[in-house]
């Protein structure tokens, strides 16, 4: 096993060697550790800890797995001034996120119309790599999504005021479109308001059990309550932004190479490059907060048609929107003084407690969403004081993989993982076998000692989980 030091029951440490600029703390237990067939993420979480302006710790989170560049649950702050911006840090699916849609139903409210709603959930929104979306799209409509984000979806009739209140960052960060690529547009003009593949799905959910009562209050969240949960990101545009920046970056004599992992090559963050992509990255962040939105207003739509009646009626109202995949410019403290930093999450994401959360969460703080596997909970929880300081504001954003695709489809058949779901009274439909199949629940972390991990850290504390009653798999 990798060089490994125990500090507790929940975070072990990689002690600054060779290259190392500062060291690694790596958020686990001994269970989960256990698991690790090899030492790779370990490894990535080692070459991030040497790269140039990178302050107090790599980090890695519980769900860590081999990622580019960066481990997935990888998270690293650099000094603004002289550090880097790193689109190995942040990864191909820009924004990849969650938004959290809650209703006022309850489970014998649809427990007899979940098959409908479910196939007109997939009739109504695209899955898988191949589908298109009925939105259609020009160049200047694009354009106008990109730099302007929720905003855009608001003026349009596809979010409310409380929508745009209820997103990270109010669903809009600052950028132009002029840094984002002619073929990057041209994937994103007909992908808008589609689920994609992988690991993206859509989830209906019951409320299983409530662990803080007066958080969960605040948050209109009750037990046996009916959720709706939807995983996705900034689709073909997000990635070929960052397809087009790893390629400047490789031709550029401007880049920062990392001796470690070619996959980590950045750039100086005041430098031309850094700030164009980060420009780049802010409008691809911006179609997936618009993307995860429109598949919002859908889901609205549908259940009007399904329930004869309008989605205010119905208590249809997001919880929280949030974003993995991102770097971002924050003010933290460091021995005692505030800096400014680029703080990387990638395969992470935000967690900033009440009083430093803005907002309509300002007495609650964000709340930090984490998905399980299709067969197991899903959780809401909120971030603590402490960790500002553990992870920068950071959580884990989801279980984890256990199992690559590969070793995923050698092991495990579709049709059983559909019998096994379906006796369990949940219902799945997926673009194809194969996507089920790498998506089996095994393959996954026990997302349960991923928030023993979370919690005992003092990383975040739960508020509720949520158990699936029917799943959309692209």
């Amino acid at each position: 096993m990798f060089n490994l030091k125990k500090v507790n029951d929940y975070e072990y440490e990689i002690p600054k060697t060779g290259p190392m600029k500062v060291k690694g703390t790596v958020f686990i237990n001994d269970a989960l550790l256990s698991k690790f067939t090899d030492d790779e993420p370990l490894k990535q979480v080692s070459n991030v800890a040497s790269m140039p302006g990178i302050v107090e710790k790599s980090i890695a989170m519980p769900d860590i797995h081999l990622g580019y560049g960066f481990p997935i649950g990888g998270v690293a702050a650099f000094d603004y001034d002289e550090g880097i911006i790193s689109p190995g840090g942040v990864g191909y699916d820009i924004n990849c996120g969650v938004s959290l849609l809650k209703t006022s139903l309850t489970y014998a409210d649809v427990r007899d119309k979940i098959t409908p709603i479910l196939d007109n959930l997939y009739r109504s929104i695209p899955v898988g790599i191949e589908y298109k979306s009925s939105f259609q799209l020009n160049s200047n409509k694009l354009n106008d999504i990109i730099s302007s984000g929720l905003s855009w979806a608001y003026s349009n009739g596809y979010a409310t005021k409380m929508d745009m209140g209820n997103t990270e960052e109010q669903g809009k960060m600052d950028c132009g479109y002029s840094n984002v690529s002619e073929k990057a547009l041209k994937r994103g003009i007909n992908e808008l308001g589609t689920l994609g593949g992988g690991n993206h799905f859509l989830e209906i959910q019951r409320v299983d059990s409530i662990f803080d009562k007066k958080i969960a209050k605040k948050f209109g969240i009750e037990k046996d309550q009916i959720l709706i949960m939807i995983h996705t990101g900034s689709r073909g545009l997000g990635h070929q932004v960052a397809s087009d920046f790893m390629l400047r970056l490789n031709e550029s004599d401007a880049a920062v190479k990392n001796e470690g992992d070619k996959q980590l090559i950045s750039a100086y963050t005041k430098s031309r490059e850094g700030q164009d992509y980060i420009d780049a990255m802010n409008a691809a962040a911006n179609y997936g907060f618009v993307n995860r939105q429109i598949i919002v207003y859908k889901i609205r739509k549908v259940f009007e048609d399904i329930f004869r009646n309008d989605f205010e009626s119905m208590g249809m109202e997001l919880v929280y929107s949030l974003a993995h995949n991102m770097a971002k410019i924050e003010e933290h403290e460091i021995d005692n003084k505030r800096r400014k930093l680029i703080v990387h999450r990638k395969g992470a994401t935000r967690a900033f407690p009440k009083d430093i959360a803005l907002g309509n969460f300002s007495e609650t703080g964000y709340p930090v969403i984490i998905p399980g596997d299709m067969g197991t909970s899903s959780y809401i929880m909120v971030g603590t004081r402490e960790n500002m300081k553990n992870s920068f504001g950071s959580s884990c954003h989801g279980a984890g993989r256990l199992l690559s695709r590969k070793k995923a489809n050698e092991n495990f058949t579709a049709d059983d993982i559909i019998t096994e779901l379906n006796s369990r009274g949940i219902y799945i439909r997926a673009a194809t076998k194969k996507a089920i199949a790498e998506e089996a629940p095994d393959s996954y972390k026990d997302i349960d000692e991923v928030i023993k991990i979370v919690n005992g850290a003092n990383i975040a504390h739960p508020v509720t989980n949520m158990k699936p009653l029917a799943v959309m798999k692209g």
